[in-house]
């Protein structure tokens, strides 16, 4: 039987009901987080935590590249600056950081005891 996963997934992260799954999905979450947070024992204490915090961070990390996205041309068209390219790199980041808070979310319910069925 394949693994109950839904799509969206992290393909770094094992099904939830395997042995490593709390490991595994924590030491993710580190490497996508703040170095700083690898100081903090609480985060991997407490690895639903940690995924609460990493959805936090995340969602301020896209409203961050949002709000430089919406301002690029007015702030950075006098500067000689390629607004172009830094709207397009803006756009790639603003995809990255949505889907890898799509996945966070995903762990963060797995975390808290959601299972998913397949279906037919």
């Amino acid at each position: 039987m394949p693994p109950r996963v839904p799509p969206g997934w992290p393909s770094a992260v094992p099904d939830p009901d395997h042995d490593e799954f709390v490991a595994r999905s924590s030491a993710w979450m580190l490497d996508l987080g703040s170095p700083e947070w690898r100081m903090q024992p609480v985060w991997r204490e407490f690895p639903v935590a940690l995924a609460h915090r990493l959805i936090r961070d995340l969602e301020a990390r896209r409203e961050g590249a949002r709000a430089a996205y919406a301002t690029a041309r007015a702030d950075l068209g006098p500067t000689g600056v390629d607004v172009d390219q830094v709207l397009k790199a803006l756009e790639v980041e603003g995809a990255y950081l949505s889907a890898r808070l799509r996945e966070v979310e995903l762990v963060h319910e797995a975390l808290s005891g959601r299972r998913w069925v397949n279906r037919l």
